[in-house]
């Protein structure tokens, strides 16, 4: 059982489990693409009807990747199938965890916010453009806050990240 519902795979050669970063970058590409639509059309038009479905479509994946497993989350399902033929590359699944783990408590700030109490103004704006700036970086820069955050607040050594981003050079 626990070979299906666990976070990051043990893979020959690595002390932690690990995740393919490819796939979590891609991943959230699928979100960001999404999220800035939704964003848009809060921003621009003033309809937030987006904002209310891509928050709970938010929650749903990023409680599948925190709760039961990343293997089963829709968005890195999709990312999994558009990177299928590249090499993985292997970052350390504790600091996902970390980082996604924030990505489902603004989930649900969102869905109770929006979806409950119909609040819309600033601060579903501003958990947006936390949301967007999170994913962009991760995206477009491999570069995951989640995980910086996790070994600045956690105090926590973080192996295996993207690059080389969590080496330290002398």
């Amino acid at each position: 059982m626990r070979a299906l519902l666990g976070f990051g795979e043990q893979i020959d050669g690595f002390d932690i489990p690990v995740l393919n970063e490819r796939e979590a970058r891609a991943g959230a590409g699928i979100l960001f693409a999404i999220a800035m639509i939704a964003f848009m059309n809060a921003f621009l038009v003033g309809n937030f009807a987006p904002i209310r479905v891509v928050a709970v479509v938010f929650f749903i994946d990023f409680f599948i990747r925190v709760l039961i497993s990343p293997r089963y989350a829709p968005s890195l399902i999709l990312g999994r199938l558009a990177v299928r033929n590249q090499t993985p590359e292997f970052t350390g699944a504790p600091q996902k965890h970390f980082a996604w783990a924030l990505g489902l408590g603004l989930a649900t700030l969102m869905v109770v916010l929006v979806a409950g109490f119909d609040v819309r103004g600033p601060i579903n704006m501003l958990i947006c453009v936390t949301c967007l700036t999170l994913l962009f970086f991760e995206t477009a820069f491999g570069i995951c806050i989640g995980c910086l955050l996790y070994r600045v607040l956690l105090r926590r050594e973080t192996v295996l990240c993207p690059g080389g981003a969590c080496e330290v050079k002398i």
